[in-house]
């Protein structure tokens, strides 16, 4: 898979507090046994105003022209609380956002994005603030993701954020927890060959 490193993105803002799981992919939509389309059902209870997803909602962040084609968003607090499910990130990744950011996230929805490629980064209240505003007067402002230096950019202002060192390595890289895991192959097979007849 490919990995981050750089991102320089439009954005769209959407800073509901405690967005969960189900309002990012709700229960009827979690058929498929691939991570591809889910990306037409993502917020789908916002974004339509009709069952079958066929009627848009104009009023819907998601659905206001000025925003087409971001790959970041700007999120709310606590975002992705709710259930475990894996399906919410792909549905964030089918839809094309490959950055979140958030003042806070759900615990496993955040390991769930990084495991999925998606770089969920935590910023301060006021910076949220101000690049919702920003993005907001001006949806064609362009914001600069670093994650080798572990910056945003928007405007005139920079904000460092933190990552745990082995999440930053799987996202540059673009490994998932499997793909991680089978860097080590050699090392397994030779652990395996040592072990007793009784353990194999």
């Amino acid at each position: 898979m490919s990995g981050i490193n750089h991102l320089t993105a439009t954005a769209l803002p959407f800073t509901k507090a405690n967005v969960d799981t189900d309002q990012l992919l709700p229960k009827q939509f979690l058929t498929g046994i691939t991570k591809t389309g889910y990306g037409k059902h993502l917020f789908h209870d916002w974004r339509y105003l009709d069952l079958k997803g066929e009627q848009d909602n104009l009023d819907f962040v998601l659905n206001q022209p000025q925003y087409k084609g971001a790959n970041i968003l700007i999120a709310g607090k606590n975002f992705g609380c709710g259930s475990s499910r894996e399906h919410a990130p792909w549905a964030l990744a089918d839809f094309g956002f490959k950055v979140i950011l958030a003042e806070s996230y759900a615990d496993i929805f955040y390991s769930n994005c990084i495991n999925n490629l998606i770089l969920p980064i935590t910023l301060s209240a006021a910076m949220i603030e101000y690049a919702a505003d920003f993005v907001t007067k001006t949806p064609d402002t362009k914001i600069e993701v670093d994650l080798e230096l572990q910056t945003v950019v928007i405007g005139e202002r920079k904000e460092v954020f933190s990552l745990e060192q082995h999440h930053k390595v799987n996202l540059l890289s673009g490994l998932d927890s499997i793909a991680q895991s089978l860097t080590l192959q050699k090392e397994i097979a030779r652990h395996e060959e040592s072990l007793p007849n009784w353990l194999k």
